[in-house]
């Protein structure tokens, strides 16, 4: 069949709108005809500098959701008709870190930058090229094909531009607060960056009890909106967030500082554990490159550094528990869209996204 979809052919090459071919699904593999996708950062980072382990050409986007079309042969996880979220990490449930309830690390996530099927193969085509879906889904697309195992089956009462934000970006968030970071009733937690991940690292801190929840980021926009989303402070300058973190703890700083910043730096690094106590943990979850940052130290103090990949979630369990949460009304997901773009607005989001307009912009997809 034929799909419209947003490639990149070159790093630093604008998103191009073009028509490909798509494949049927193979054995343990889903066709999926996607309604909504949003705007991640990490797709701007691989628009910026794509290298390392990210083939091109490929079809953008990772946060996705739609409505299963076809399945192949063994398929288990969904039938036909089934609406869905695309986890941008697969989780087969069967590897080591699966069964160790270490889903993020599944072992199947191997071709996120190739952006090949399980079988090292291609679904998308045009002429004589393959082309990749990032993190092997590519959701800048009207239609995908993509494996079982990125595959969380969702009620169809949920608006798919709602539903695809915990593809990626809401669980990332949500987690790092709450997984990563082992948030505790009465802790005071800083979050750097708060963007469509850092308000939900806010929201997932406030449902957890954090006593005083401190935004941090440069856009006064970002701020304000931080106090919606349960933030009890906010502040674009960090030296004036350090000043109210030493006042309101009596000089004991901050239990949890989380950093989801859109690009890390060696300074955000630094600021993040300086705010952090004696016993604090920083928890890393923003993509970075060429950090090498030397930090306050740590030795004669128990702080800890502590990476994150989904937040450390677990889709198959988190993906359905956060749309509960919303379902619920305990955790805001669609306030988090600021606005929703055609396909062919793909580089008007991005900009909006980069020049602080937007919590999470959605490409809400045409059939």
């Amino acid at each position: 069949m034929k799909t419209q979809a947003a490639v990149l052919r070159a790093a630093g090459k604008a998103w191009e709108i073009t028509e490909l071919e798509l494949d049927d699904p193979k054995a343990f593999e889903v066709q999926v005809q996607l309604m909504a996708s949003g705007l991640c950062h990490s797709d701007e980072h691989i628009r910026e500098r794509a290298g390392g382990n990210i083939r091109l050409p490929l079809v953008g986007g990772h946060e996705g959701a739609g409505i299963v079309l076809k399945v192949g042969p063994g398929v288990t996880r969904v039938k036909e008709g089934d609406h869905i979220v695309c986890s941008y990490i697969p989780a087969c449930g069967r590897c080591r870190p699966c069964s160790t309830g270490h889903q993020n690390l599944c072992d199947r996530g191997l071709w996120a930058g190739r952006g090949c099927l399980q079988d090292e193969t291609f679904r998308f085509h045009q002429n004589d090229d393959d082309f990749g879906g990032f993190c092997t889904v590519g959701s800048f697309s009207q239609y995908t094909v993509v494996s079982e195992y990125s595959c969380v089956k969702i009620d169809e009462d949920i608006p798919f531009e709602v539903a695809c934000l915990v593809g990626c970006g809401a669980t990332t968030g949500w987690a790092s607060a709450v997984y990563a970071g082992d948030v505790r009733a009465g802790d005071t937690v800083v979050v750097f960056g708060t963007g469509g991940v850092g308000m939900n690292a806010i929201q997932g801190a406030r449902l957890a009890g954090a006593k005083f929840l401190i935004a941090v980021d440069p856009v006064p926009f970002k701020c304000e909106q931080a106090l919606r989303f349960g933030a009890t402070h906010a502040f674009t300058d960090p030296d004036e967030a350090f000043e109210k973190v030493r006042e309101m703890t009596w000089g004991q700083l901050a239990d949890k500082v989380v950093i989801t910043v859109g690009e890390l730096s060696d300074d955000v690094v630094a600021r993040a554990v300086q705010m952090a106590g004696k016993v604090g943990t920083v928890v890393v979850t923003s993509v970075g490159y060429d950090v090498k940052t030397s930090v306050p130290p740590l030795i004669g103090y128990v702080r800890r550094i502590q990476g994150a990949l989904f937040g450390n979630a677990n889709p198959l369990w988190d993906i359905p528990k956060l749309l509960g949460l919303y379902k619920s009304g305990d955790m805001k997901l669609k306030e988090l869209i600021t606005r929703t773009y055609r396909l062919d607005q793909v580089n008007e989001g991005y900009q909006d996204m980069m020049d602080g307009k937007n919590l999470r912009g959605v490409i809400v997809h045409e059939h």
